[in-house]
């Protein structure tokens, strides 16, 4: 499928043939592509929990209003980031680049995020939001249905997960092989809307 069709083509898709299950070799097509998202400095801040234990499933729909792709989806993942990842071995990050790129880039990546919760926060929700589109269209792409979700109670499920203290979840992502079509697009806003032209009037 081509970019822009599966683009035309995703759907937020709520019900999921849960007998449905993925094969390895799709798993590792679906979340290598999800890593090739960009992120700041390349720090790849964001980490992705595959929830299989159906037991967990259970219990984090039980915290999900629940909401049945929790449970039904082939793939249910929580995406999360690493709020520190700016200054765990950040040399990783640009380990092929030249020295003279390293010299430069590592400096820059911790004056950028040090003793800055709001840009780490900030960062945090913009690499998962950039992933879970990526995520969504290599599903689409592929021929499975998908949902990005919120509507839970991020403590309880960070508990659930063992959510080490210097994580945060920004949402949650369902796909699968849907077994009830999305609802028609109930209303896009126009483009003269919501594109501005240099400045707001």
């Amino acid at each position: 499928m081509q970019t822009i069709d599966a683009i035309k083509a995703r759907r937020a898709v709520k019900h999921f043939d849960p007998e449905h299950a993925f094969s390895e070799a799709e798993l590792q097509i679906l979340l290598s592509n999800t890593i090739l998202a960009p992120t700041a400095f390349n720090i790849q801040n964001w980490r992705f929990v595959v929830v299989k234990n159906s037991d967990l499933r259970k219990q984090i729909r039980e915290v999900a209003w629940d909401q049945a792709q929790v449970t039904d989806a082939s793939l249910f993942v929580i995406l999360c980031a690493d709020l520190n990842a700016f200054e765990k071995e950040p040399i990783r990050y640009w380990k092929e680049a030249p020295e003279s790129v390293q010299a430069i880039m590592l400096p820059a990546i911790d004056e950028y995020y040090r003793d800055k919760p709001q840009i780490q926060q900030d960062e945090a929700m913009r690499s998962c939001g950039i992933a879970a589109q990526t995520l969504m269209l290599t599903a689409k792409s592929m021929g499975y249905d998908s949902c990005p979700m919120d509507g839970f109670d991020y403590e309880a499920v960070g508990q659930l997960i063992n959510l080490p203290k210097d994580h945060t979840i920004a949402m949650f992502v369902a796909i699968g092989k849907g077994t009830k079509n999305a609802w028609d697009r109930p209303g896009q806003l126009p483009l003269d809307e919501v594109v501005i032209t240099d400045k707001f009037a």
